[in-house]
């Protein structure tokens, strides 16, 4: 059985605001371990060229993914935290973004599974090109931003915006995650 004494952190935002290094930056403060998004291992092994099919199967992957990593927590990790990087509204709006609409699955898990908290990174940060990442100009990540926001605000999970320098961004996430015991 899975310890209730977990505290998942989820952290999302758009591409390039800096959710991998926030999550293995705050896995390594407090000693503990974060799940990757699956995404990246799924159009790493796939190619590039996705279908709106392949984000179920990558929404499937992502809580496979989590939920391999939150049985870890029970021998590996010495904290409380399990860092997240992506959830379900990341699929969410990554679907309704490229394809206009979202798969009932995603929606469902949106309602079932439980978090601690959110941490929505800004994209105030540079862009860094990678050979997954769509949306380079400033604009579309802006929008996209807006988009998270809008789902922080119209749910009840305690949350953040992140912005600023690496740094910052740290020490913001640390404080509020001591708020939130």
């Amino acid at each position: 059985m899975i310890s209730s004494n977990i505290k998942k952190i989820v952290v999302i935002g758009p591409e390039s605001t800096g959710k991998s290094s926030l999550c293995a930056a705050l896995s390594d403060y407090y000693r503990s371990i974060w799940c990757p998004e699956y995404a990246r291992e799924y159009l790493l092994t796939n190619g590039k060229n996705y279908t709106h099919e392949d984000l179920l199967a990558i929404a499937k992957g992502q809580i496979q993914l989590e939920d391999e990593y939150e049985k870890k927590m029970v021998t590996v990790a010495s904290s409380k935290y399990l860092f997240i990087d992506t959830d379900m509204y990341v699929m969410k709006v990554w679907s309704e973004f490229v394809f206009g609409q979202c798969n009932k699955f995603i929606l469902d898990q949106i309602v079932t599974r439980k978090y601690d908290a959110y941490l929505l990174c800004k994209p105030d940060i540079p862009w860094v090109q990678d050979e997954l990442r769509e949306y380079p100009d400033e604009s579309t990540r802006i929008c996209l931003y807006h988009y998270y926001k809008d789902l922080m605000i119209h749910q009840s999970t305690p949350w953040m915006e992140i912005d600023g320098g690496f740094e910052e961004r740290l020490q913001k996430a640390i404080k509020f995650l001591i708020t939130q015991g």
